[in-house]
């Protein structure tokens, strides 16, 4: 597609690789709403981007359908649909309580799901469009202490794949980025930015990546895209 002047929603872009995705999807001439649930921020780094902003809980049910409605209308259409919102929490088997599972899914999987069923009526109608899931490679393979934030990334996985099973027909895009270790404010309590590490990812490489994958002709699909650092251990 032709990123220019194309009308993105992107869920949780007032930080780390939502705010990076946002940066570089603005530069390249597309309209873009970010979300994220602290009004004031998402307001603040909307208008160092220069673009629009809307803040809401996508765990927040009830205003989904209000806020979907509200972004389509401030965005005058919708082209692509990012999903980026989401948390993670770490307990070890035998620590983990149904409560952590609740959160982490409320976001990572019910609510995107939620809002991308808001949205689809909108790509139904004009015959395209583009979802964009950003899962990790936590979605490909579980780790210690991952049995919660894998969990919910297995879970989004085999939602991409269901639904590039449905919407494949209808001329909709459903695409998968599995981004490895990102040091973002992402489970940082004070949800303050972690510094860059020379050998691992930054939030531009992601970034970059959403950016191929939109750019490509509509007549083809990545269906999945895993992005990992060359050599992550070379700083150990």
């Amino acid at each position: 597609m032709n990123l220019k002047d194309a009308k993105i929603l992107l869920t949780g872009g007032s930080s780390g690789l939502g705010k990076a995705m946002a940066e570089v999807l603005t530069e390249a001439g597309a309209k873009v709403l970010i979300t994220g649930r602290n009004a004031d921020k998402v307001s603040k780094v909307a208008k160092e981007i220069g673009c629009l902003a809307l803040a809401f809980d996508v765990a927040d049910y009830d205003v989904l359908a209000s806020k979907a409605a509200e972004a389509v209308e401030q965005l005058g259409g919708i082209d692509v649909l990012i999903n980026n919102a989401g948390i993670g929490e770490f307990p070890a088997l035998g620590e983990i309580k149904l409560e952590h599972f609740e959160r982490v899914f409320s976001i990572n999987v019910f609510g995107l799901t939620l809002l991308t069923q808001e949205i689809l009526p909108h790509f139904k109608k004009q015959g395209s469009g583009h979802i964009i899931n950003i899962a990790s490679t936590a979605a490909l393979k579980g780790f210690a202490r991952g049995s919660i934030y894998s969990a919910s990334k297995f879970a989004l996985r085999s939602l991409t794949q269901c639904w590039q099973a449905e919407l494949r027909p209808l001329n909709i895009r459903v695409l998968q980025v599995n981004p490895s270790e990102v040091p973002t404010a992402f489970n940082n309590p004070d949800r303050e930015e972690k510094a860059i590490e020379d050998h691992k990812l930054t939030p531009t490489e992601i970034a970059y990546s959403i950016k191929s994958v939109l750019e490509m002709d509509d007549r083809g699909m990545i269906p999945e895209l895993s992005v990992w650092a060359t050599n992550p251990w070379a700083a150990q």
